[in-house]
């Protein structure tokens, strides 16, 4: 009887540095004007296992958006999660942030850290463009975001991505890879197993009747 030996595949690299720290249920926040409200709620998400929270608010004036930033650097340090400003190094720079993510056209990774200083995570989106996401990479990036992956009511008309990019991103890029657009639980494994390592959600987790009990679901797919 010969002796065979059964070789299983080498995982990739885990990404190093500060984006590192970017995995699991990326958790965004919708445009909700209580202060109180999405504190609540986002403090449910983060007691329910969400390991980053990207606060996102294209509706808010300036003040409001001080006041909600404030409000969940300190709800995301109680919890040692990663908080990120999306679009706004000047905000995250100004409550402390631990980084800002940026689109692919929004004044570049050097002027980002340029105001968070070099411990600061950038993140940036290429939507469903690789050559984008090495240059964001070669630029500096800490970790890209790649979507929309399936049908999303916050961006109905974003462009579209698919499983064939994300494996394509694991095998060039050693930074962590952020999912987003339309993503469930239900529909949220397949992306993890093609190389995300994390997913983010908005409508899915922040419009659940249970906010707590909808991010265990997600965080049970890492």
């Amino acid at each position: 009887m010969s002796n065979i030996v059964k070789r299983v595949p080498s995982p990739p690299p885990s990404p190093k540095g500060r984006g590192g720290s970017v995995g699991g249920l990326y958790a965004i926040t919708p445009d909700i004007p209580d202060t109180a409200d999405l504190l609540r709620r986002v403090t449910s998400a983060l007691r329910g296992g969400a390991r980053v929270l990207q606060y996102r608010n294209k509706s808010a004036d300036p003040a409001l958006r001080l006041e909600q930033a404030r409000a969940l650097r300190e709800a995301t340090r109680a919890f040692g999660v990663p908080f990120i400003i999306n679009d706004d190094a000047r905000l995250a720079a100004e409550v402390g942030a631990d980084g800002v993510h940026i689109g692919a056209d929004d004044g570049g990774v050097q002027a980002a850290r340029a105001l968070l200083g070099a411990g600061g995570i950038v993140g940036v989106s290429c939507y469903n463009r690789i050559p984008a996401a090495r240059a964001a990479v070669a630029d500096g990036a800490d970790y890209i975001a790649f979507g929309a992956f399936f049908a999303s009511a916050v961006k109905p008309d974003a462009v579209t991505a698919d499983l064939a990019l994300l494996r394509q991103a694991r095998a060039e890029l050693a930074v962590p890879i952020v999912a987003i657009g339309g993503i469930t639980a239900e529909n949220a494994a397949p992306l993890v197993e093609a190389g995300a390592d994390a997913v983010a959600v908005i409508s899915a987790l922040f419009s659940a009747p249970d906010v707590e009990a909808a991010a265990k679901e997600f965080a049970e797919i890492f």
